[in-house]
């Protein structure tokens, strides 16, 4: 009887384990395309979305790779949204680590080629598909459902404990982030403009295509 009921449960658990792996091999693809998102707007030279302008002019500070300071930042956000009561989930460490990874070894095979002598057109546009793949890439990431990234759980935690607007908490935090990069030395202009406002219509765009739910409703 005991080898029956093993025999039932094997199927559940590899059905369990492979909705896992897929769920993963989701997140990763998501962080890569995210990634990949970032190095286009960085390499259009018109400007960077808040966070990008402060992890550039920590980068600048400390002399490190753009990469890396996303790295460093995000594990210092992590702690912080813990402390604040938020539960970081296995998407919240890869995005952690890998965003900053993946940015990291992009520069390194020059992927994403530097646009600066570009006409400015060109590089509007090049930044505009930056912000569509961060859309995409986020959407992606989030369809994984293993949590969110570090940024998004300080955001979700200062909420509860303001009791403020998630519009509001989240436009606070992001100022702050691109004031601080800007007086480091990060990267703003008009390509932080069409972050903020693009970046909210892009990753609704993803959501509706990918059919990410939230809360019940896609996108």
């Amino acid at each position: 009887m005991s080898g029956l009921v093993a025999e039932v449960r094997r199927p559940g658990a590899a059905r369990v384990v492979g909705n896992m792996a897929l769920r993963l091999a989701i997140v990763v693809s998501g962080l890569a395309c995210f990634s990949l998102g970032i190095m286009l707007t960085l390499q259009s030279r018109v400007g960077l979305g808040p966070w990008d302008v402060f992890h550039q002019g920590l980068a600048n500070q400390l002399g490190i790779a753009f990469g890396t300071a996303s790295i460093i930042v995000g594990f210092a956000i992590l702690l912080l949204a813990w402390a604040l009561g938020a539960r970081p989930g296995p998407a919240t460490v890869l995005n952690m680590l890998l965003v900053g990874g993946f940015v990291n070894l992009f520069t390194a095979i020059d992927l994403v080629p530097d646009f600066a002598g570009a006409p400015l057109v060109v590089r509007i546009a090049i930044d505009l598909l930056g912000v569509l793949v961060v859309g995409f890439g986020t959407a992606l990431y989030i369809k994984g459902n293993l949590g969110a990234g570090p940024r998004d759980g300080l955001m979700l935690a200062i909420t509860r404990r303001t009791g403020g607007r998630v519009s509001i908490v989240r436009g606070a935090i992001e100022l702050a982030a691109l004031g601080i990069g800007f007086l480091l030395g990060g990267t703003a202009g008009l390509g932080t403009l069409i972050f903020a406002l693009g970046a909210g219509p892009a990753v609704g765009l993803a959501f509706r295509l990918l059919r990410v739910r939230v809360a019940g409703r896609e996108g």
